[in-house]
């Protein structure tokens, strides 16, 4: 065998493992893309939910009869639309705080639905902790009728 023949078979062994070398260099951080991907999309399914939370509770709230009752029919609201994700209200980081206020001349409802978000990440932590909000948190407001 010459010597440019042997060079030949040489240089093509060694780009099969240039090739695996540089998967294994580029799939570590794809799939870290991968995964920040569906953590950043998980977090944005929880504030869906929260938002929707807190106008059921707004809602449950301002049809209350007796109206004493409306800070409990507000808390089972939001614990019922949260129940998918199983929140409650008072644990797990999530509270809930109905409160009346005035709208003008009416009086309307306020439920505020806060979850500490970070401290209760159910998804591993794959993005830097900046980027991940500390604490999600939404009010909706309804006027009583």
């Amino acid at each position: 065998m010459s010597r440019r023949a042997f060079a030949r078979v040489r240089a093509q062994r060694d780009e099969s493992g240039a090739a695996a070398l540089e998967f294994a260099l580029v799939v570590p951080i794809l799939l870290m893309i991968v995964f920040a991907i569906i953590s950043y999309g998980y977090m944005f399914s929880v504030r869906q939910a929260l938002t929707q939370a807190a106008a059921e509770g707004a809602r449950a709230a301002a049809v209350s009869t007796p109206s004493t009752q409306a800070a409990t029919n507000a808390t089972a609201a939001v614990n019922s639309a949260l129940s998918s994700l199983s929140l409650t209200c008072g644990s797990g980081g999530l509270t809930c705080t109905p409160t009346t206020i005035t709208c003008g001349s009416a009086t309307c409802m306020k439920v505020t639905v806060s979850f500490a978000y970070r401290a209760h990440n159910p998804l591993p932590n794959l993005l830097p902790s900046a980027m991940i909000p500390t604490n999600l948190s939404f009010s909706s407001t309804a006027q009583v009728n």
